[in-house]
């Protein structure tokens, strides 16, 4: 989500698995922005905090969402986790996913 991305776990860095980032428009369906495991995701993750991005901890969620490809949309049966994770992700920055379209890149 370009605003939904696997979070810091504690684990170890080479137990960590898969992270993702979704990016919404607000005229589609998410997509995957970025994905990667191990060290690509630490990086997804850093670049993630460096812009102030919300990060969300789901490890079979990220699992599933790292076999998309890059600009894939998100499946049909995710489409009610994703969206409660976008509003709570859009919640935590004071905006609503409605506020998607108007986001800045």
């Amino acid at each position: 989500m370009e605003n939904s991305k696997q979070a810091e776990s504690g684990q170890p860095k080479a137990e960590r698995g898969a992270a993702v980032a979704l990016k919404y428009d607000g005229q589609r369906a998410p997509t995957i922005a970025a994905s990667g495991m191990d060290d690509i995701a630490e990086e997804i993750i850093r670049i993630a905090r460096e812009h102030g991005v919300p990060l969300y901890e789901n490890p079979e969620l990220a699992a599933i969402l790292a076999r998309l490809d890059l600009d894939e949309e998100i499946p049909d049966t995710l489409y009610r986790v994703i969206a409660e994770i976008l509003a709570f992700a859009f919640n935590l920055q004071g905006k609503t996913p409605a506020d998607a379209g108007a986001q800045t890149e």
